[in-house]
């Protein structure tokens, strides 16, 4: 594992924290309508800067609370591991597989955001380093508490409407992806080149099916 500092896990909190400022700050913006997940708004509108931008805003302090905590501890294990800027691809892909997901499955008037479709980008990544390196008990330990955490999240999703479950399976499938596809540089051993680009090409695949099945749904596409 790596030992410098999460400097891309600051940089992203950074981010969040300076968005989460100005919604509060500055109302007058209105961050959360300009930018905010709105699935109509995203094909009817042209506005596809939303499958990325809803990864930085949150809607209310415990929102973003609970994600900023998740994500400092969350990422700096995360980063350790994976590197600096193939952190950044897995933690940017989770969120936008996230925001494709919520495009496809949720309902037309569902407003969506925060980190946590990219979390579960990170916690996607984590699951295949454990499926990777199981003689390793430091990871096996982690591994096991993320995939309890996850389970949770998404029994709680269940039951609780505020909770884009959708959103948090297409972030833990594209992150789960991400990370085989780019592995972790200490272990290109145990990513075989074969596995990695069928990965990527998993990737795609979703993101194209995504896209297809939000259009139909729209009615854009039969």
């Amino acid at each position: 594992m790596r030992k410098d500092k999460p400097y891309v896990t600051y940089a992203f909190f950074a981010i969040n924290t300076v968005v989460f400022v100005l919604q509060y700050v500055l109302p007058s913006l209105g961050i959360e309508n300009q930018l905010g997940m709105f699935s109509p708004a995203v094909i009817l509108q042209h506005q596809y800067w939303r499958f990325v931008t809803p990864m930085f805003i949150h809607f209310g302090l415990m929102h973003f609370a609970l994600n900023s905590v998740v994500l400092y501890y969350m990422g700096q294990q995360c980063e350790a591991i994976f590197g600096h800027w193939r952190f950044g691809i897995i933690y940017l892909l989770g969120g936008i597989m996230g925001n494709f997901a919520s495009f496809a499955f949720n309902q037309p008037t569902t407003l969506s955001g925060g980190a946590s479709t990219a979390i579960f980008g990170l916690f996607g990544a984590f699951l295949v380093v454990g499926l990777h390196y199981r003689d390793n008990g430091a990871i096996q330990a982690l591994t096991r508490q993320f995939a309890l955490f996850i389970l949770m999240n998404l029994v709680f999703g269940l039951f609780d409407s505020t909770i884009d479950i959708w959103g948090h399976l297409g972030g833990l499938t594209g992150g789960a992806l991400a990370g085989w596809a780019l592995a972790v540089p200490f272990g290109q051993d145990r990513f075989t080149v074969r596995a990695r680009v069928t990965a990527g090409l998993f990737f795609i695949f979703a993101l194209v099916l995504m896209v297809f099945f939000g259009l139909r749904k729209f009615g854009l596409y039969l």
